[in-house]
């Protein structure tokens, strides 16, 4: 039987005393896109935390490809094959973009060429902009810029916070078309958004969250209702 690329297996997990996540469950097939869906506040972000190694669960697994993996250190996550692109993008915005790439070397251990071809085949919006100071450039091209560190040691699994907020709908839905590709390569990503309609229309799979529970797991298809009931003003 193959292992998901990940799962969750009821997590508990919060700051300090405070318990957020109240025995949170999915699994995600390898290659697809899963959104996790649902009100600010939900515990959707505390969820990527522990994911991404920053949380370490109270009790519950976490598996990345059926390896148990709680509460390990960023770099080992990445080892591991698992990539993050965080709420307001990490980039450093005193740097040009050639820079920026240059940044990006030290942690995926491959050349300043290698990091160039592979942010500009995918991205030639920034091969356009390379000598551009980042935080002169828009929302938009940003974003890409945040991706293209993601996405540049090649991951398994890719978690996106968030990365349509503040960016204009026909810059949305360039990224969220490159996100469909990218899962198509064999990528397995996990998108938490606010905005409903937007994820669920790249989405293989969703969850619901509410108050640090899942409340609902299918297709897209299968969950509006329950989308819907979560929240008010999500559609976009």
């Amino acid at each position: 039987m193959t292992a998901h690329a990940l799962e969750l297996i009821n997590v508990h997990a919060g700051y300090g005393r405070i318990e957020v996540l109240h025995g949170v469950n999915f699994a995600i097939p390898t290659g697809c896109v899963f959104a996790l869906l649902g009100p600010n506040g939900g515990g959707k972000s505390t969820t990527l935390q522990v994911i991404s190694g920053k949380i370490k669960p109270a009790s519950g697994c976490v598996h990345i490809a059926g390896t148990h993996l709680n509460g390990v250190k960023p770099d080992a996550l990445a080892r591991a094959g698992v990539s993050r692109i965080p709420e307001g993008r990490g980039i450093f915005p005193n740097l040009t973009v050639e820079e920026n790439l240059r940044m990006w070397t030290y942690a995926a251990g491959l050349s300043v060429r290698d990091v160039q071809d592979r942010a500009f085949t995918r991205f030639p919006r920034l091969k356009e902009r390379r000598g551009q100071r980042a935080g002169t450039m828009s929302g938009g091209e940003q974003q890409m810029l945040a991706m293209s560190r993601a996405l540049v040691a090649e991951p398994a699994v890719l978690l996106l916070d968030e990365i349509s907020m503040g960016l204009a709908p026909i810059i949305v839905a360039e990224l969220y078309e490159l996100v469909r590709s990218l899962a198509e390569e064999g990528i397995t990503i996990l998108l938490v958004e606010q905005f409903a309609n937007t994820a669920l229309k790249v989405s293989d799979f969703a969850a619901v969250m509410s108050s640090g529970r899942i409340t609902a797991v299918g297709q897209p298809q299968d969950i509006e209702e329950h989308v819907s009931a979560a929240y008010l003003g999500g559609a976009a």
